[in-house]
């Protein structure tokens, strides 16, 4: 059975370049193909009774990007799959597709064994992440959190070290030798400098921050 596949890049060498390998594979078959997102958008949603198994689509492109196009498979088709390749890695636009499912992410540069790879592992059901994109996104997440401890004071790492050990409020004030009130204000501020929005996100912060080990 051949897998069909659409694809969307608008650099026509690119684009040239994929047909010919996929088309190479016995077992896959490029459907369609458009150099906007806005085409494929159009296509799927005019042929609702076709199979797609794989969308392969570019970040930038004119009218609709890879990313809204992404989002756009998942909530009208999610069962057909979607692998977003680009120049960039760029680790908030790795994080948005994260967020959408997308499942697979993979640099232009890659040669053509690990396109198929890629294409061949998306088919199968599992998830392909290029390992530049896999260290990139690591690297930023690491340094995020760094910055996050660096924002916050010392006696405020404590007291979100204590929430997280599920102590209360009464008992992190005679540990740290502070007033309820205090405690309760480091944890106002706390939850308004971490972005979350009660206990179980502090908690959940201060283990992902490292605190608890």
């Amino acid at each position: 059975m051949k897998h069909n596949i659409i694809l969307a890049d608008d650099h026509k060498l690119f684009l040239e370049g994929l047909i010919r390998l996929i088309e190479k594979e016995s077992d896959l078959h490029v459907l369609y193909y458009a150099h906007n997102g806005k085409l494929v958008m159009n296509y799927l949603d005019q042929h609702p009774e076709e199979q797609v198994d794989l969308v392969i689509t570019d970040i930038s492109m004119p009218d609709v990007d890879g990313i809204t196009l992404n989002n756009h498979i998942k909530e009208k088709r999610p069962e057909i799959s979607t692998l977003v390749v680009s120049m960039h890695t760029d680790n908030n636009m790795i994080d948005a597709l994260i967020q959408h499912q997308v499942d697979g992410f993979l640099s232009k540069n890659a040669d053509s064994d690990e396109f198929l790879k890629a294409i061949k592992m998306i088919l199968k059901g599992e998830k392909y992440f290029s390992d530049a994109v896999k260290q990139s996104y690591l690297n930023s997440a690491f340094y995020k959190e760094k910055e996050t401890l660096e924002m916050l004071t010392s006696r405020e790492k404590d007291v979100l070290k204590l929430i997280a050990e599920e102590y209360t409020t009464q008992e992190i004030a005679d540990k740290l030798f502070l007033s309820k009130h205090t405690i309760e204000s480091y944890r106002k501020t706390l939850i308004l400098k971490l972005k979350v929005r009660n206990l179980a996100g502090l908690t959940r912060y201060a283990v992902k921050l490292g605190l608890l080990n």
